[in-house]
């Protein structure tokens, strides 16, 4: 089984969404997050003012899927979340260990 945690641009949620499914992930979690990279933040006006933020809006997507799948996932999370831009993101994967269902106690593959 592997982990992968991807990082995309907020507005991207709904083509990773829709292309994640096509592929047959059947959940994730997501959260908002802020961070910086390479972008190293934004300068944004606010009341005519301009100031530098340090951290960007972000969306962490975390999917835990079977070994199989998890190279399918990752390109249909790079081909939906890509737009050629800096500050598109990153996409780590890691192996994990185990998986249990709380509600039926099923592990491994089975529950996710």
């Amino acid at each position: 089984m592997k982990f992968i945690i991807a990082i995309i641009k907020p507005f991207k949620l709904d083509d990773v969404r829709d292309a994640l499914t096509e592929v047959g992930v059947a959940g994730m979690t997501v959260s908002e997050v802020k961070g910086f990279g390479r972008q190293k933040g934004q300068t944004e006006v606010y009341r005519g003012a301009e100031y530098t933020t340090n951290m960007v809006p972000k969306v962490k997507l975390e999917i835990a899927c079977s070994s199989d799948l998890a190279a399918q996932v990752v390109e249909a999370i790079q081909t939906a979340a890509g737009t050629e831009s800096i500050g598109d993101g990153k996409i780590f994967v890691m192996g994990l260990e185990n998986a249990v269902r709380i509600r039926t106690g099923e592990s491994g593959d089975t529950a996710i």
